[in-house]
């Protein structure tokens, strides 16, 4: 296996931290097999990355036969649209390296985790692609060609995780309409979205289940195709919902919420067929 581990330099100066797990070829299968990507980005509020939602889902995917990235993007006081450009620049990174690590580039998907999958949301509809542009990346290049989410963080209205909006924006934006129907995920649904896998938990209590509802209806509304799964216990950041990334190794744990995993993988599957 290979293992990567670059600095990527923020538009202000900060440094993300990008890591990925790419699965050594062997003569005994297929030494020119390229593999399907997925780029892991942990959540946090934007205030801070969670270990326990990047590299122990990185690994379950790697599992699976993917290779697995993982983007530690900049958080506060970094703002607005620094991790953005962060994350894109990590798609143009596994895209140019895609021979060296005999990744797929049109098979890679993003996978965002609370305020992470506004990030990863943000990348793959059209809602940063001016900012994406302006900063000298083509927004249909670094697009992935899936999205998935866990609990993620998408509307800015009245339904929304206000913290991860205020440490997004800072303070100077954090209140203006404009900004924040700018990153009002459910607003940027267009034909340019890839298709869509997102898992929330009813009892969320932190990020309102109404978050993924939103995201739903607005995929329908556009035509693009979505795969939801509401589980009927949890809070939030349950990651793998296991004892491998509960706080503190203990609670946290829900079996009806382990499967998502599976039913990802499975999604996948069908996504990039």
């Amino acid at each position: 296996m290979q293992y990567i581990d670059q600095t990527i330099t923020g538009i202000d100066g900060s440094e993300a931290r990008f890591i990925g797990y790419v699965i050594d070829n062997s003569p005994e299968v297929d030494m020119d097999r390229r593999r399907p990507g997925v780029l892991v980005i942990p959540g946090g509020g934007y205030q801070m990355t969670s270990d326990r939602e990047a590299e122990p889902i990185a690994l379950k995917f790697v599992g699976a036969g993917y290779n697995a990235f993982v983007l530690r993007y900049s958080v506060a006081p970094s703002v607005y649209p620094t991790a953005l450009i962060e994350a894109a620049a990590a798609m143009r990174l596994i895209r140019e390296h895609a021979d060296a690590w005999h990744t797929d580039p049109d098979r890679i998907a993003v996978l965002g985790f609370s305020a992470g999958g506004h990030l990863a949301a943000n990348l793959a509809t059209s809602a940063g692609d001016n900012d994406i542009t302006e900063h000298g990346y083509d927004s249909d290049e670094v697009r992935p060609n899936a999205l998935m989410l866990g609990y993620p963080v998408i509307t800015a209205g009245p339904l929304a995780h206000r913290d991860s909006f205020d440490t997004l924006l800072g303070p100077d934006r954090k209140d203006d309409p404009q900004w924040l129907d700018a990153l009002s995920i459910e607003k940027h649904i267009d034909a340019k979205t890839p298709p869509v896998f997102v898992w929330h938990t009813v009892t969320d209590d932190c990020v309102p289940m109404e978050n993924t509802m939103l995201l739903v209806s607005a995929c329908k509304a556009a035509g693009i195709s979505v795969e939801a799964h509401l589980f009927p216990e949890g809070g939030h950041g349950l990651a793998l919902a296991t004892e491998e990334t509960a706080w503190g190794g203990k609670g946290n744990i829900f079996p009806c919420v382990q499967v998502w995993t599976q039913l990802a993988v499975d999604w996948l599957e069908r996504a990039f067929a």
